[in-house]
């Protein structure tokens, strides 16, 4: 006689995780959540004087492009954890849909697009700018060809794009990692390699964080979609083929 346990498992698809089986949800969500209650109230209260990044001389929408972008970034990064849920997406395709639709119009495009903008003139330096200008092409760029591949229901694209963008949705997140990090390494060398310029400090700190912020979470995407997710399809595929062959259902 078969257990309540076996019974249960003979019921869940090959190769599909319950929810409970993904153990890095709930602390991205929770780490997600904290940090936009953190970050968003201060240009929810559209008083520049609560800025956290000082704006340009000369570029008096700075400001306003600034708070679109945290307010709409916002959007992207809470709807990003029940995206990349794999049980939630499996249980529940409409809201995945839905979501996914809120993720792209109300988040990544509005938030790259300003991004654009605001990082062209960042007062943090060429580097920096650089830098936020590239991402914000590429975070427009996969999710824009995510979200045509979802349309044309070439899922397996889909999802491989859509990793990529929330690896850069993230990495806002890791880039205030950095920015601490290069910090407690590079200020106390202020008087030395900086000879006592704290302009040049802060243009070096930004210039580090803004790259690795983006660059090591993208590589991290990049090696799990080419050895973790491709190694686990590929351990599924002939089985799968061996089950068609023989007309198994």
């Amino acid at each position: 006689m078969r257990t309540k346990t076996e019974t249960m498992d003979a019921r869940q698809p090959p190769g599909r995780l319950r929810w409970w089986q993904r153990p890095w949800i709930a602390p991205l969500a929770s780490i997600s959540i904290l940090f936009i209650a953190f970050s968003l109230p201060p240009y929810l209260s559209l008083n520049p004087e609560r800025s956290r990044v000082p704006p340009p001389d000369n570029f008096a929408a700075y400001y306003p492009l600034l708070v679109a972008h945290v307010v709409f970034g916002s959007v992207a990064l809470l709807t990003t954890s029940p995206q990349v849920w794999p049980w939630f997406r499996q249980r529940y395709p409409v809201a995945h849909r839905l979501i996914g639709r809120v993720y792209v119009l109300g988040g990544v495009l509005p938030a790259g697009i300003t991004g654009l903008i605001i990082g062209a003139v960042s007062p943090y330096g060429p580097l920096a700018r650089v830098s936020s200008v590239l991402m914000a092409s590429l975070w427009l760029l996969f999710t824009v060809t995510g979200y045509r591949m979802g349309r044309q229901r070439q899922y397996v694209e889909h999802r491989r794009w859509m990793i990529r963008s929330f690896a850069l949705t993230a990495s806002i997140i890791t880039n205030r990692l950095w920015g601490v990090i290069a910090f407690l390494v590079l200020s106390p060398q202020l008087d030395t390699t900086f000879e006592g310029s704290e302009k040049m400090l802060t243009w070096t700190i930004a210039g580090l964080t803004t790259w690795l912020g983006w660059v090591v979470p993208l590589l991290i995407a990049e090696w799990w979609l080419d050895r973790g997710e491709s190694a686990r399809h590929g351990a599924r595929r002939p089985a799968a083929v061996v089950r068609s062959a023989t007309g198994a259902a």
